[in-house]
């Protein structure tokens, strides 16, 4: 399956947020605060096991990293058995998923300054695996032939969700499909209903979280957008010698602010970014305790298409 045009495919896993939102019906299924990566919400693996199944297919797990918080030891450590510590990146505490990018880029950079990764968050859900791994063979696609962009996978929205994002496309893009990939005209966060259904109509679509690209080209809107972050991290890089990085990587952490990837990298270089609209996908990122419900209840439902 992995040949010479996958050599220098990579994923990341983004396994290292709280799930706060998720806390009150995760504490009741588990008993305990573990987030919900770390729990079975829709079926019998955890989030976490059910996105590495969803990446292998794509993407060998011997390239696939995972980023964690030290403080869920106590729940992946007997989930991950088996996985190289190499393959793990652990951060100190969360500190929003900027910091837990870039540190990611700047360490897969070290591996293989070819890159072409992928970066997963481990706590959705996705109704067609098979349709998904479709969709990022098309997205590496793209990539690999337009390397200074990162692409973004945009879901087909199904409803005027105000608590997505929304991506909102631009003209189309040359390159592996031109008639579903398209440049990024703007981001709208969180808005309103009458805002949702104004975008859906204009053919918006919702920011699922996951996108590629050439690390060098993460690294790039990284750079531009967080220059204090990028240099803080490319300085423990250079600076830290074997076997300190814990330390070093808890000094960082203790002397940066919190940031969020998707509003202050993507949201302000707009520019540097392409958008794959996918379909068929039934996506759902399971951020509030009625988004379970609503998968559970879509699985039970019978099936009502006519018989052939």
């Amino acid at each position: 399956m992995w040949n010479c045009r996958t050599t220098h495919r990579w994923g990341v896993i983004l396994a290292g947020g709280d799930g706060k939102r998720l806390l009150p019906l995760t504490r009741k299924i588990t008993g305990d605060d573990r987030p919900k990566q770390f729990c079975a919400l829709t079926g019998g693996e955890t989030l976490l096991d059910q996105t590495r199944e969803r990446v292998s297919r794509t993407i060998s797990e011997r390239q696939t990293l995972i980023v964690l918080t030290q403080t869920h030891e106590r729940y992946y450590s007997t989930q991950l058995v088996g996985v190289p510590r190499s393959r793990l990146l652990v951060q100190p505490y969360n500190h929003g998923t900027a910091p837990a990018i870039a540190y990611s880029l700047i360490r897969l950079y070290e591996l293989d300054p070819e890159a072409v990764v992928a970066f997963f968050p481990s706590d959705h859900h996705f109704e067609d695996d098979e349709a998904f791994a479709e969709n990022i063979e098309m997205a590496f696609a793209q990539a690999e032939t337009d390397p200074e962009r990162v692409v973004l996978l945009g879901i087909a929205p199904e409803a005027p969700e105000k608590s997505y994002g929304w991506i909102e496309p631009g003209a189309p893009i040359d390159g592996a499909d031109s008639t579903r990939v398209f440049e990024v005209r703007r981001f709208w966060e969180k808005p309103s209903r009458k805002i949702a259904s104004r975008l859906m109509r204009r053919g918006c679509l919702w920011n699922s979280f996951v996108m590629l690209g050439r690390v060098h080209a993460f690294l790039s809107i990284v750079h531009k957008a967080l220059p204090a972050l990028f240099s803080a991290l490319e300085s423990m890089r250079a600076t830290t010698f074997p076997g300190l990085e814990d330390e070093a990587l808890l000094d960082l952490y203790s002397s940066i602010p919190a940031t969020n990837f998707s509003h202050q990298v993507l949201s302000v270089r707009p520019s540097a970014l392409a958008v794959l609209c996918a379909d068929a996908l039934s996506w759902n990122d399971l951020g509030e305790p009625q988004r379970v419900v609503s998968v559970l209840a879509a699985a039970t439902l019978p099936d009502l298409a006519p018989a052939c």
